[in-house]
């Protein structure tokens, strides 16, 4: 068996490695590459060293939109989770009808970001308007309606990976705490959560990389609008690299610290939260 495994591997390998190769990792190095050049097509790229990082960081839109892009990642991972959990423990009880609600909770993650970006746009512009303002009126009335969009759309995803992850609890193990004399948050806080962190470390790696790299719903909902004091790391990438000419190169340096970031943000909470799976 080991034998054909080892005749057969290249065969398979091959094909999805070269796939690799050319579809992520030649444009990563290319990319790296322009990022420390100046350039308005690929073939015509002049090595700058690094100007567009010095340009990149001294640009207040880039540190605004990191900034904004930070506040709204924190408040839609808390948020997100804590609802996506709670509708969790109360799908998997014996209530009518709960396959159902499972559907209508799930169905808002399967429309386009575009479509969902301008359906709340219409709703919340409909009652804003009531008051005689719109959602660019202020930074703040985007910042919230792209946490309700955000919430809207994922929780019901969320909400699916924590049901297997409750539903995989054996039952003993609640029987047993009640038997002890252990009351319902007890139980949540000493057997549900922490067998549950599995679920937990995937559906936080998820919201926060989709919240981090959110740009179809920002540009839908307010294109960075008012003054481009709700536009987000990914919109502003955009704009700096199509929008500004010259800037190029100074849009692929952003779109490497952007990079740099999500990775950082993303090896350090799977660590911590891994660490936790093995603990409990």
């Amino acid at each position: 068996m080991e034998n054909s495994i080892k005749k057969y591997f290249p065969l398979f390998v091959i094909p999805t490695l070269t796939a690799f190769i050319i579809s992520f990792f030649i444009p990563l190095i290319m990319g790296i590459y322009l990022s420390f050049s100046e350039f308005t097509t690929v073939s015509d790229a002049e090595f700058t060293g690094f100007l567009n990082y010095i340009k990149a960081f001294s640009n207040k839109e880039f540190l605004d939109s990191l900034w904004f892009t930070v506040k709204f990642t924190v408040v839609s991972v808390v948020t997100i989770n804590l609802f996506a959990f709670f509708l969790a423990l109360l799908l998997t009880k014996n209530i009518r009808g709960r396959n159902v609600f499972r559907t209508v909770f799930f169905m808002p993650n399967l429309i386009g970001g575009i479509v969902l970006g301008y359906i709340w746009q219409l709703i919340i512009n409909g009652v804003l308007l009531n008051f005689g303002v719109t959602i660019t009126y202020k930074a703040s009335y985007g910042f919230w309606g792209l946490v309700i969009l955000s919430n809207w759309q994922m929780i019901g995803y969320m909400m699916v990976i924590y049901i297997a992850g409750i539903q995989n609890i054996p039952t003993e193990l609640i029987e047993a705490a009640k038997i002890d004399g252990a009351k319902g948050f007890q139980v949540l806080k000493n057997v549900t959560l922490p067998l549950v962190m599995p679920s937990v470390t995937i559906c936080l790696f998820l919201t926060l990389s989709n919240s981090f790299k959110m740009f179809d719903q920002n540009l839908a909902l307010t294109a960075g609008a008012p003054a481009k004091q709700t536009q987000m790391l990914a919109l502003d990438i955009y704009n700096t690299f199509y929008g500004t000419v010259g800037y190029e190169g100074v849009g692929q340096a952003k779109a490497v610290i952007f990079s740099v970031i999500l990775a950082s943000i993303g090896i350090t909470q799977l660590y911590f939260t891994r660490r936790r799976e093995i603990e409990h």
